[in-house]
């Protein structure tokens, strides 16, 4: 399903009483969602509870698509505040749903907020796919805005995993798509990103040029740099060994931040570390002590431990510059302890998000695969006993069938002459040959029940049909080339086989073709024995 969001349910008595406000139009509800979404520097907290008004108001008045698509937007600001267990959750909830019903707006959103999450996990790969799969979702009624994040997310992923050449294309395609639709915001996030993944990947001349370009869009629209980018463009100017021109802006930077008044939880003391970094860099050990006991102490009050691991690291880089290397090793010891239990505790956090994912729609795929597994042997990769029991009754109910149970004929004397590995690799060749044999009847299938015993089902065929099949299969085991294996021994098989009629139950059918089956033996072995069965009868001699 593609296009319009606003399609779902018949909402409960009590979800139209919990809410509030008059009843809105899916359009109006549309509307708001969308002017939260793909928002830049906005009020996670504030955006977070309005998102989930908005689902509620989206469930009350039955439009569950409009309700996933609020959660996905709480989903998205619990992320930015670190929540990222219920986030994953969500997200994954929103996509298991989304594929379900071909939802492509809701697969793309969702795609591209897993992406993120995996990407926040550690996980290059998975993040990498999700992006990849957002924009094959896109379609020809997403908002440029969306369509630009979607991009964005492919870009920065790539960027992650080392691709920055494919990451460039991907940023322009980006970019392209805020001037096509002049959207000023989005374009200085798109070049914002690109100066920094072009910082991370080492090329400050590249990066340079991107964060100039970033300021001229900006001046352009008659804004500044935000404190993040002039944060960024500090970083590339020490990059670049421009120490002098880093430490000018980001002193700037700093106290423009300080009078703004603004109050997130690390921008100033990451803008204090690049202040320090820049400094040292001058040689002026003092200021750059004073900038960095001022991130330590918002480290310490604000419990920033992704800031504070890597002031310590500053800290023992400045020690060093002083010429005071007992302190530097020092601090480098405690720079290492609290870098393990930074990776300690965000590896704890990466495994309870796994878990909300893999509770969700990845733990169906999961719980499928496994699923499979169980109805599988693992020697032979047939059917095992218990896919047999969950298929064979419903397979009787709906027509006739042959159903034919197969034993190796002396397989103790393969076991124990030849040794357990050539038997279980005689298994693996009768299993071959019994697949061929089912695969030339419509809906046939072969199983193994255990040990030495197999089953052939011939689903829609009488008895009399299903003779030439069977002694076929005798003559493949017979003449088959086990000398590689056995030597002078001789594999052979014996067979019994009946048919069904209406009513017939899987403990019925396989207890007649096991008698049929003990009958083949016991007149020698490496033959068929057969019952006749008159079509919709039940005339077995000797059988109630």
């Amino acid at each position: 399903m593609s296009g319009s969001l606003s399609t779902g349910s018949i909402p409960s008595a009590a979800d139209v009483a919990a809410v509030p406000r008059p009843a809105r139009s899916a359009a109006a509800i549309a509307a708001e969602i969308q002017s939260l979404e793909f928002r830049f520097g906005i009020d996670s907290d504030h955006v977070r509870i309005r998102a989930a008004e908005l689902a509620d108001e989206a469930r009350a008045a039955g439009e569950h698509p409009l309700y996933l698509w609020a959660r996905l937007l709480e989903a998205n600001m619990r992320r930015r505040s670190g929540e990222l267990a219920p986030a994953a959750a969500i997200c994954s909830e929103v996509n298991a749903w989304a594929q379900q019903h071909r939802h492509r707006p809701l697969l793309a959103r969702s795609h591209q907020q897993l992406s993120i999450v995996h990407d926040n996990l550690g996980d290059i790969a998975a993040g990498l796919e999700h992006a990849v799969r957002a924009v094959e979702a896109l379609d020809d009624d997403t908002s440029p805005r969306a369509r630009g994040a979607i991009l964005l997310r492919l870009a920065d992923v790539l960027a992650s995993g080392g691709s920055i050449e494919a990451a460039r294309t991907r940023y322009g395609h980006a970019e392209q798509v805020g001037i096509t639709a002049a959207d000023v915001d989005l374009h200085r996030v798109v070049l914002n990103n690109l100066a920094y993944a072009e910082h991370l990947a080492g090329d400050h001349e590249r990066a340079w040029t991107a964060i100039q370009r970033l300021r001229t869009v900006t001046e352009a629209a008659g804004g500044t740099l935000s404190a993040d980018a002039l944060d960024t463009m500090a970083m590339i100017q020490i990059g670049r060994g421009r120490f002098a021109e880093a430490a000018r802006i980001a002193l700037t930077n700093v106290e423009a931040y300080e009078i703004s008044g603004a109050d997130d939880a690390d921008g100033l003391a990451e803008y204090l570390l690049t202040l320090a970094i820049a400094q040292r860099h001058l040689g002026d050990t003092g200021a750059a002590q004073r900038s960095l006991d001022r991130c330590t102490a918002l480290c310490r009050e604000r419990e920033l431990a992704g800031v504070g691991v890597r002031g310590l690291q500053e800290q023992a880089e400045l020690h060093a510059a002083c010429g005071d290397t007992g302190r530097a090793f020092t601090v480098y010891k405690q720079f290492h302890e609290a870098e393990r239990t930074l990776h300690s505790q965000q590896r704890d956090a990466q495994a309870r998000a796994r878990h909300a994912v893999f509770e969700t729609a990845e733990a169906r795929r999961e719980a499928e695969r496994f699923r499979e597994q169980a109805r599988r042997d693992p020697l032979t990769g047939l059917p095992n006993r218990r896919y047999v029991d969950e298929t064979l009754p419903g397979l009787l109910a709906a027509a006739p069938a042959t159903v034919a149970l197969l034993d190796l004929d002396h397989f103790k004397r393969v076991n124990d002459i030849c040794s357990h590995e050539i038997g279980d690799r005689v298994l693996v060749v009768l299993a071959d040959l019994l697949t061929a044999a089912a695969r030339s009847w419509p809906s046939g299938f072969a199983a193994r029940l255990g040990g030495e015993e197999f089953l052939l089902v011939l689903p829609g065929c009488g008895t009399a049909e299903a003779l030439p099949v069977l002694e076929r299969l005798r003559l493949s085991v017979q003449d088959h080339p086990w000398q590689p294996l056995t030597g002078n021994l001789p594999v052979t098989v014996s067979v019994g086989a009946t048919g069904s009629g209406p009513g017939d139950t899987q403990r019925r059918i396989l207890g007649a073709a096991d008698k049929l089956l003990y009958e083949a033996k016991r007149s020698g072995r490496n033959r068929c024995a057969v019952d006749a069965l008159v079509p919709g009868g039940h005339d077995r001699p000797g059988e109630p």
